[in-house]
């Protein structure tokens, strides 16, 4: 079984015309995991509906604590692209468990988003990473605290540690 916890983030926005503007909407995660062929084996737990950009100590705090009292042992996070790899970072300790965080650069709703095929190739991580706290976006597994987005680019990539 694998847990999976939402936070918001761009796989959950959802474009208001009127507004002209994104705001995080009720998580098309249910239809994405469909979309993938992904039918059961998890449990969903929302955790919040926040721009990763807006998370704070106390939102990090609580997404340790949904993990550590979590009563599995694979974990799979929906997080906003920009402090994806700061949570990462706060849930190091937790290398018990094989924790995998993965986003999208473009929201679930939209035709051209990349959030089916990361949320598919996450949940494979999540089944075959051994222990450990791990970013998974774009075809690419990164391990917490060697990792960076590249604003640039809109990718992330390795960065050198000590």
């Amino acid at each position: 079984m694998i847990q999976i916890l939402t936070t918001g983030g761009t796989i959950d926005k959802v474009y208001f015309d009127a507004n002209s503007k994104f705001e995080i909407g009720e998580s098309l995660l249910p239809e994405v995991l469909q979309e993938s062929n992904i039918h059961d084996g998890y449990i969903i737990r929302e955790l919040m509906r926040k721009d990763s950009l807006e998370l704070t100590d106390d939102d990090r705090a609580t997404i340790l604590e949904a993990v550590r009292t979590s009563d599995c042992s694979r974990i799979l996070i929906t997080h906003g692209t920009d402090t994806m790899a700061q949570t990462a970072q706060v849930l190091k300790p937790l290398a018990d468990r094989t924790i995998v965080l993965t986003g999208a650069m473009q929201p679930a709703r939209m035709r051209r988003s990349d959030a089916t095929f990361n949320i598919g190739f996450a949940w494979a991580a999540a089944q075959l990473l051994p222990p450990g706290v791990y970013i998974a976006m774009n075809g690419e597994v990164f391990e917490a605290g060697a990792v960076r987005k590249n604003l640039e680019a809109q990718k992330f990539e390795r960065i050198a540690t000590d």
